[in-house]
């Protein structure tokens, strides 16, 4: 197994010794991290997208990133063993060193194993029903499992599938999401305190740097969803276990230019002040890598995200999530080395300051709403509109007819309170 795990020095000299744009790296807890990463999930379980897996991790390493982002049941532990294996041929080859690059993977949904030949239920009784590791009830319907024995096992076969003695980031996947039809909130806090006990004893142990949560709604939902999450509460349970020194520092979750909850949604509560998922991740010093940039290429039709800076649509996509304040680096899932080329043409440019990122959502929000705008009359009934539409979504079948209507509103009312 290949020892060590990312470092301030490590890091530092990758960022120094990569020909992309410094900026294109953000400092978090001491380790210099390219704000673009490499997403491993999509995919068939066969050779070849193996080889195309692995080779992609390696020309992405090659182009200056060093965050790389896999899971244990993304193909079914293939994922995980190709981008094993392109860490393996980068440092045989000695292009980087193990320091130098930041690994993350996630464990929560039951898989089997793409390299054996064998029924998946078959495999999962075999492999974690007889031995005990899994017992009746720890499974919930949606094929998700956070007890000790569980998550440990996986750990093991993470560290195993990649060839790493130590992951730097080790994920709870979809730990709400996976759950939460099945048992209480409080059951869930219960298990989740469980989780970080176990996360918490595998840092003393020196199999994993930091701990998180890769998520899907926990964190973007608004309070009085069943899914939802308080990031300070979280945070907090990881204090009353780990200390000052606790190892809980990064999220992930979904985000761009139409999944845009975590920018605008002031879903949080910071000293009893409403905030983003964003705002309230850095001031309580938790990093955000954020998933689905391109939701899969629907976003890169032409007219479906405007337009700025004189960017090809990926660039663009990619351009906001990286520039948007609290943000370590959006996560790109590509695998053609054309792909890739193409997509990490944006570590040759620097990301949008602050000011300039603020300026550009006004912008982009007055120019795409300007029409709409100039109609409301009635500020109150507006905002009723707003409020009774985002509960139409919680619960009606045929929401998704009126997300685009809603996201606009959204960013409408954005707007106006910019302009109070």
């Amino acid at each position: 197994m290949i020892s060590g795990f990312a470092t301030t020095e490590g890091t530092s000299k990758f960022k120094q010794n990569s020909s992309v744009n410094s900026l294109n790296f953000n400092i978090f807890e001491d380790l210099h991290l390219s704000n673009v990463g490499i997403g491993t999930y999509l995919g068939n379980p066969d050779t070849q997208t193996d080889e195309l897996v692995k080779n992609a991790v390696k020309q992405s390493v090659l182009s200056g990133v060093n965050v790389i982002d896999t899971a244990i049941n993304y193909r079914a532990q293939k994922a995980e063993r190709s981008v094993g294996r392109a860490i393996s041929e980068l440092i045989n080859d000695e292009k980087v060193s193990r320091d130098q690059i930041f690994v993350s993977s996630k464990n929560g949904y039951v898989t089997n194993d793409a390299d054996i030949s064998e029924d998946f239920m078959q495999y999962v009784m075999r492999e974690l029903g007889k031995p005990g590791i899994v017992k009746e009830g720890d499974v919930t319907s949606g094929y998700h499992c956070m007890t000790v024995p569980y998550l440990s096992d996986q750990l093991d076969r993470s560290l195993k599938n990649l060839d790493l003695d130590c992951i730097d980031l080790m994920y709870l996947h979809n730990g709400v999401e996976g759950q939460i039809k099945d048992i209480s909130k409080e059951q869930f806090l219960e298990k989740l305190s469980s989780v970080f006990e176990l996360y918490e004893k595998k840092r003393n142990e020196g199999k994993i740097k930091f701990y998180g949560m890769a998520t899907w709604e926990c964190f973007r939902v608004m309070k009085d969803d069943p899914h939802y999450l308080s990031l300070e509460d979280v945070v907090n349970m990881a204090k009353n276990i780990g200390g000052d020194d606790h190892g809980f520092k990064f999220i992930q979750l979904p985000y761009n230019m139409n999944y845009d909850q975590a920018l605008l949604g002031k879903n949080q509560l910071i000293q009893n002040k409403p905030v983003s998922i964003l705002e309230s991740s850095v001031r309580l010093g938790v990093g955000v890598f954020t998933s689905v940039p391109f939701m899969q290429g629907r976003l890169l039709s032409p007219g479906v995200m405007p337009d700025f800076g004189e960017l090809k649509p990926s660039l663009r996509a990619l351009q906001f999530i990286r520039s948007s304040p609290g943000v370590l680096a959006p996560l790109v899932g590509q695998k053609s080395p054309e792909h890739v080329s193409e997509n990490l043409d944006i570590m040759n440019i620097p990301p949008i300051n602050d000011t300039d990122f603020l300026a550009l959502v006004k912008n982009l929000h007055h120019n795409y709403f300007i029409v709409f705008y100039t109609k409301i009359i009635d500020r109150s009934f507006f905002i009723t509109l707003i409020c009774y539409l985002q509960k139409f979504m919680i619960t009606n079948q045929y929401a998704i007819l009126f997300y685009p209507l809603i996201q606009k509103l959204d960013l409408l009312e954005l707007l106006m309170n910019m302009e109070d």
